[in-house]
């Protein structure tokens, strides 16, 4: 029968010297790190980078982990924070469309995708877009719930609230959510259906 290791295990492992056990901890909570990096992040490369980061800045940490959250939650906030500070450092690089190079790196973009994928891209495109349109609290569950795949009580634990709460807060943010798609991406809801 095989157990996995939890994390604390793995923690208290990595500050006793062996620094190859980290790897676990990064394998297990990549996916998790760069789901919440792109909320904030649109490009692609810089939210790598910004993942590669903040691995780096929890393995520096990790001494400071006590333990009372849960590591997931711990990560989250070094993710969070990093995120905001590289978007407060980051000058928009804005590209004129007179630009051809503009236009042919996004004709190299799209000439891969089958329809199947664009027409997924755009709907994922499309909640996207809808969800900066929440407000910071409302966008804020419904990434955590949904694209960081969180529970609503290690939720409650990243907010400081209660898990009732979070459920309230989580269905009235799915309400709006759905109010704004149906008035600003109307045709696009109606395709879906």
């Amino acid at each position: 029968m095989h157990t996995e290791r939890s994390d604390i295990d793995i923690i208290s492992q990595v500050l006793q010297g062996d620094k190859q056990a980290y790897a676990l901890l990064v394998s297990r909570y990549q996916n998790f790190v760069f789901t919440i990096v792109l909320r904030f992040i649109k490009s692609r490369e810089d939210a790598e980078e910004i993942a590669q980061d903040v691995f780096v800045k929890a393995y520096r940490s990790l001494a400071d982990f006590k333990g009372t959250a849960k590591f997931s939650t711990w990560l989250y906030t070094i993710t969070t924070t990093s995120c905001i500070t590289f978007l407060r450092k980051k000058k928009l690089d804005m590209q004129s469309l007179d630009n051809e190079q503009v236009f042919d790196s996004a004709d190299i973009i799209d000439s891969g995708m089958s329809a199947n994928q664009v027409e997924q891209k755009s709907k994922v495109n499309m909640v996207s877009n809808a969800i900066k349109m929440l407000s910071p609290d409302d966008a804020q569950i419904i990434t955590l719930f949904y694209k960081a795949e969180q529970s609503l009580e290690e939720i409650a634990q990243i907010l400081g609230i209660e898990p009732n709460a979070v459920k309230v807060r989580l269905h009235r943010a799915r309400t709006r959510l759905k109010d704004k798609m149906q008035t600003h991406f109307k045709a696009e809801v109606n395709d879906i259906y």
